[in-house]
């Protein structure tokens, strides 16, 4: 896979390490957005998107944030030592959504990704300078239609609309016309029937 776009949004200098967000394109057909770069120890580093690892409460089975020291849900003292460790030891709070394999793949994409950047923040010097980051990624033809809009513009050629149901049909299982055995097979499954 090629990679055939970056598109970066420089964070404003506030003396943070992050310095800004990237999206990057393979082949014009798959688009991984979020990426951070970060001014690191040894020089630009790119941070894969992730997110936060979760687990859940002993006592109401609520997710919390691995960090979180109380369940958001019923309050409960949650075990602050219970996210896994690294190999450094430091507690692991979130996962990759999106990752190279190899450092080949890596060094390839921190690659294009840290001569983006450059390049963007030369642009950014530039008067009338316009981040390209936030610009939809599809022509505005290919917009998907709303729901309102389509009712609004009826079936497409060559459907017809689907026929009423017989009034005998309609609405048969809420005035308690099942039979008993279908009655059972729904309080089994905690289906509540009108």
């Amino acid at each position: 896979m090629q990679i055939t776009e970056v598109r970066i949004k420089l964070c404003e200098e506030n003396h943070e390490r992050l310095l800004a967000f990237c999206s990057v394109t393979f082949d014009h057909a798959f688009v991984i957005r979020d990426l951070k770069i970060i001014d690191g120890s040894r020089g630009l580093f790119v941070a894969m998107p992730s997110r936060k690892l979760t687990d859940r409460c002993h006592t109401c089975s609520c997710k919390n944030h691995l960090r979180a020291r109380f369940c958001n849900n019923c309050g409960r003292r949650l075990d602050e030592t219970r996210a896994m460790r690294e190999a450094e030891g430091r507690a692991k709070l979130h996962a990759d959504i999106a990752h190279p394999i190899h450092s080949h793949a890596r060094e390839q994409i921190q690659g294009a990704i840290a001569k983006a950047y450059s390049e963007e923040r030369e642009r950014s010097k530039q008067p009338g300078y316009v981040c390209s980051y936030d610009d939809h990624d599809y022509d505005l033809d290919d917009v998907p239609m709303s729901y309102g809009d389509a009712v609004k513009q009826g079936p497409p050629a060559g459907y017809k609309a689907h026929p009423p149901h017989p009034a005998a049909a309609r609405g048969a299982h809420l005035n308690g016309a099942l039979p008993t055995e279908a009655k059972v097979k729904a309080d089994e499954f905690g289906v509540g029937i009108v």
